[in-house]
């Protein structure tokens, strides 16, 4: 039985002020990069003025979106999570009991990231860039369904890791589909936005750390997932951190891993003050084509569980043929298993979920944590400054230590259903 470790992530806050309400109907794709700046989104339209119940987001990824909406629409695409952008588009259009007005689906080129300013850039990958406009055409083809059904498509390219240049771009296409509206009011929306997502990513961040510091306290492993952001839509990424909570292990994301200042220190601080490191989100040794946001972090994480003794398995999930991921699964690799944490990679990822193969691979994942967690936690602490910034236990680990049930995750309690 899947174990919803998401609930929430989409859930919308009240604006702290009352502008002026707009009645227009949002729809925006629950895929792709919306799912770690979807939080912007929605901050974005309600301070516009959109009432919360009139941003909808599509339902997540699943077989049953993609047979009753995406048949006959497909995108000329071998990346299996831009291919299901036509479902999402589909169910925007033709599936909502009330209809939508606008359906909005960011271009978005840069994507905001703790490493800006320690990597060479923060750029999306171009096919998911592209992806709205690729997309869009499978529903002009034999006619314009957007016409048809009176919805406006609009499709700014955004890009968020230049908040200047991101406000520009956004309200050049808001003022199209909001009559009067401001530089000034765009600006104090597009300011709120950046605030609620860095919000949100703190919070995230936070509830990293106290895993960490129960793991820590009770001398028991955790597990860290790399790999994109929509990696969490259950129908791209099938759930399989799942299947590894229901084991009692409690699972961490890369994209949140917490980044105090004693964490850092205590991991990274020698090899900086001895010049190996230009500061602890350096990754210049490792990978030097450091141009795109999400590849970027997937190295740091990779660096930062290869040395976070209670992170004692690293899982490596990438979609069928994916371009960008393909050259990182070698140093990856190599960064995780030189400190003797278990790697275990979750590879060509598509439509079909192999029940049976994830089943026993989330088995032998469990068997070698029961056998060796213990072990890799003391080897990892024993090359780290001797005083941490944890309170630690010593307690046994292995199954006697593991806890019945599902474990938490840093998502838990995150992303649930929208109406």
């Amino acid at each position: 039985m899947p174990i919803p470790i998401l609930p929430r992530l989409y859930a919308r806050g009240r604006s702290a002020e009352a502008p002026p309400e707009r009645r227009l109907r949002i729809g925006i794709p629950r895929v792709l990069n919306q799912w770690s700046t979807h939080r912007f989104w929605i901050t974005l339209f309600t301070s516009l003025g959109v009432r919360p119940d009139d941003v909808a987001f599509s339902s997540s990824t699943s077989e049953a979106q993609q047979r009753d909406f995406g048949q006959g629409r497909g995108a000329v695409d071998c990346c299996y999570p831009v291919k299901c952008l036509t479902g999402h588009y589909a169910e925007l259009l033709q599936g909502q009991k009330r209809k939508i007005d606008v359906l909005f689906s960011p271009m978005i080129a840069s994507l905001p990231s703790f490493l800006r300013g320690h990597v060479v850039d923060s750029l999306s990958c171009p096919r998911v860039m592209a992806a709205p406009e690729n997309v869009k055409a499978g529903f002009l083809r034999e006619k314009n369904l957007f016409a048809e059904l009176g919805i406006r498509h609009v499709a700014p390219v955004v890009s968020l890791a230049e908040p200047a240049l991101a406000e520009r771009q956004i309200y050049e296409a808001l003022a199209e589909i909001f009559p009067g509206l401001t530089r000034r009011e765009s600006e104090a929306a597009t300011t709120g936005a950046y605030a609620a997502l860095e919000a949100f990513d703190k919070r995230l961040r936070a509830k990293s750390r106290e895993i960490i510091e129960d793991c820590a306290r009770e001398n028991r492993p955790c597990l860290l997932a790399l790999a994109r952001p929509y990696h969490m839509d259950p129908g791209i990424g099938h759930e399989i951190e799942s299947e590894l909570q229901a084991h009692g292990y409690p699972i961490l994301w890369g994209q949140y891993l917490p980044v105090d200042a004693d964490i850092l220190d205590w991991l990274f601080g020698a090899d900086v003050g001895a010049g190996r490191l230009r500061s602890p989100f350096d990754i210049s040794d490792v990978w030097r084509s450091s141009y795109s946001a999400n590849t970027n972090e997937i190295l740091w994480a990779a660096r930062y569980g290869s040395r976070m003794p209670w992170i004692a398995c690293t899982m490596r999930f990438a979609s069928y043929e994916c371009g960008m991921d393909q050259p990182t699964y070698t140093p990856v690799q190599a960064i995780t298993e030189q400190s003797g944490t278990l790697y275990f990679a979750f590879q060509d990822l598509d439509a079909t979920k192999p029940a049976g193969s994830v089943k026993i691979r989330v088995e032998t994942i469990a068997y070698y944590l029961a056998k060796r967690a213990e072990e890799i936690i003391s080897r990892k602490l024993a090359r780290l400054k001797p005083h941490p910034p944890f309170q630690t236990g010593a307690a046994r680990v292995g199954r006697e230590a593991t806890p019945p049930g599902p474990a938490p995750s840093v998502l838990a309690g995150q992303l649930g259903t929208l109406p």
